[in-house]
This record gives structure tokens, sequence and C-alpha cells, in this order.
């Protein structure tokens, strides 16, 4: 199952990118000008392009390193300039769709070598490139995102600062150079808590060891310790070798358990939802409750934000997710707004409370438009004993 899963999905990506490419192709060469050279070139770069990211990972696990990470990058730009370049196109022919049926464009449009095709053709090309610089350079800002949350249970202390940080992806796209960036706002907000709320990491474990991530990580010290859940990619790239380097980088990692944090607060760590499909299985949560004292204030960390009842439910407090990235950029914030009763944001049900993060980096195309990435500093203030 766990095999068949992986043809299935890659299967599914495989057929999905090679249609956009086509796509892409067979549009360009119906505006370019006639000179067969000039079409032909337009041709193999897109082919070039699209197989940059393919042959970079190959590159990156079986003959140079240095190699695949350019390919890998070159190939990650290109996938936000062809889904930008995709929805482009759509609209003009759904404009070309309408037109068809409601004639409203000069017929000097509908000739086969009307000067307006290749000047359209160059404004879609450079409105993508325009749109993956201005998302590259806003994925490159993280912002420091403050709450003040109430939780309405004593604790031994009447505050206490957690930070949150949710699908950072490291790895050769999120590398580690900003990791250290992104220790470095970490520790300028003066925690007392750190929580890593799954996705730390985007693919197999050999890339971060070469940039020795884990150093980087050890900076984080807070006072409360810095605690982990898994997301998704921590199990596709191997789940056992995701919690043992984040061990060895200081990082407590929470697989459907529970703690006591400074004797005041439960940690509630849930295993992702991607572990039934890997094998490994998840335990409910009523399950991890046991031995919970509820009286306590008590904090659930889940990677995917779904089915938020079951927190409401177990009398959670506060739960914080991520996973959603809140779509990255458009058209896909419409799906995760569809798909999650909170794609990014806070929420309240009943007594609960609850914080899906967009996330600190990004997946896939290293590319952010509609939302900045965030670190979370959550002030919580329990009541008197």
């Amino acid at each position: 199952m766990k095999h068949s899963g992986f043809v299935i999905f890659f299967s599914i990506v495989l057929i999905l990118y090679t249609w956009m490419n086509w796509y892409v192709i067979r549009r360009g060469l119906q505006a370019l000008p006639g000179p067969a050279g000039l079409r032909s070139t337009f041709t193999i770069l897109i082919i070039l392009l699209a197989a940059a990211y393919p042959l970079g990972r190959l590159c990156e696990r079986s003959l140079n390193t240095s190699l695949g990470a350019f390919l890998v990058h070159i190939g990650a730009y290109y996938t936000a300039v062809l889904i930008f370049a995709l929805l482009a196109l759509i609209v003009i022919d759904l404009v070309r769709l309408a037109d068809h049926l409601f004639p409203f464009l000069p017929a000097a449009w509908h000739e086969a070598r009307s000067s307006a095709r290749p000047l359209l053709l160059a404004g879609v090309a450079a409105l993508t490139l325009l749109l993956t610089l201005a998302g590259a350079i806003n994925a490159r800002h993280p912002r420091v995102r403050h709450l003040e949350l109430a939780i309405d249970k004593p604790a031994p202390f009447r505050q206490m600062r957690l930070l949150l940080a949710t699908d950072i992806h490291l790895g050769t796209l999120v590398h580690n150079s900003r990791m250290q960036e992104l220790v470095t706002l970490m520790q300028a907000q003066k925690p007392d808590l750190i929580l890593f709320g799954g996705d730390l990491f985007d693919e197999d474990i050999l890339s971060l060891s070469r940039q020795n991530m884990a150093a980087v990580l050890r900076q984080l010290r807070p006072p409360r310790g810095v605690y982990a859940i898994m997301g998704n990619h921590e199990h596709i790239s191997g789940s056992e070798n995701a919690v043992r380097y984040m061990e060895e980088a200081g990082i407590t990692v929470l697989r459907d358990r529970s703690v006591r944090v400074a004797e005041a607060l439960w940690l509630i760590g849930r295993e992702d939802r991607q572990a039934t499909y890997m094998g490994d299985g998840r335990l409910p949560l009523a399950s991890l409750m046991e031995g919970v004292d509820r009286t306590e204030p008590l904090i659930l960390l889940d990677h995917q934000p779904f089915h938020l009842q079951e927190a409401e439910a177990e009398g959670i407090d506060l739960q914080l997710s991520g996973h959603t990235h809140h779509g990255q950029f458009f058209p896909f914030n419409l799906i995760t707004g569809a798909m999650y009763e909170v794609s990014w944001g806070y929420l309240r049900k009943g007594k609960s409370q609850y914080y899906v993060s967009c996330g600190a980096g990004t997946w896939g195309p290293p590319v952010r438009l509609g939302n900045r990435p965030e670190i979370v500093v959550i002030d919580l203030t329990f009541s008197a004993n």
C-alpha cells in the first residue's frame, strides 16, 4: 500500500506536469512568428527547464551535488513561472472563448500573422517573471506574528512566551544560511519554549547532513526546551532518520505522546496523519490524554488541521498546526481555504483555541504571494492560582 500510493501520486503529478508544459509550448508556438529556428529554440528551452528539477535530484544523489543543487533551484523557480504562465494563458483562452461566442476583439487579432500575438506572449512572459521575482523576494523575508492568548487555568507563573515555527522544509532550496537567519530571528524573540509544528525537513537527511544543519539548530536554547512533532514530509523522507537527526540537534520529538513542561502545562504531540499511510499508525487523541491532568493548561501540536472538533471534545486549550502554507500562492489558497476549517490564522471553538500557521518556509517553488512566511510568538496568560 505504501509503495502503490507513491506510484499513484507521482504518476498523477508527472502527468499533470507534462500536460502543463505541453500547454505552454503549444500556446507559445501559436503566438510566435514564422522562423523555425525561433520556434525550435522556444520548444527546446521549455523542455530543458521542465527537466531541470528531476535531473537535479538525480545529480544530487548520484553524481555532482553542486550541479544538482543548481538544477534543482532552476527547476523550482521554473515551476512557479510555469504555474503563473498557465494561469495567464487560461485567462487569455477564456477571453478568446468569450470572443468566439460574442465577438468583441478587433479583427486583426484573429489573423494568423497578427503582431498582437508575439506581443501578448512577451507580456505573459514578463508578467510571470515579475510575479515569480516578487514571490521569491517575499519568501525570503519572514515576519514575526505576535498573538496574546489567555488560558483560563492556573499555572505557577502568569505568563509564558511560546514560539511556533512550522513548515520550514529544510533541504536544498531552504538551505543552511536561510535556517541561520531564522534561528537568529527566533532567538531575538526571547521565547521560553520553542515548538516546531512539523515539516521541519523537506527531503532525506543526506542533504541536511552535508550542510550540517544540526549545528545551526543546536543554537536554539530556550529555558523550557525545544519540542517538535512529525509532519508529512518527515514521513516521506524517512521517519526514523528524521527523528534521529532532530534529537541530535537537541530537539525533543513528540510522537503520539504527552509531556509535562515546567511543571505547569502539558504538551500533547500527535503523530502526523501521513503515518497512517506509511504503516506507522497514529493513536486517537483520547488515548494521548490518558494520564494528563486536565486541570492544567493543555497545548496540542497536530501538523494537519483536520477534525478540529476532536480537540474541543477532549478539552484542549490551544491547538497549534501548520501544513497548509495557506496555499503559498494563488490560486492554491482558494483550495486550502475550501479544504480546512481554518487555512491560516486564529479560530475559537467553545473553550478551545486554534492557530494555523502559514509556515516559515516553502515547498516546491521557493515563492510566496498573498501571504508572508511567519514565525509565531504567542504570549500566553494563565489565571491566578
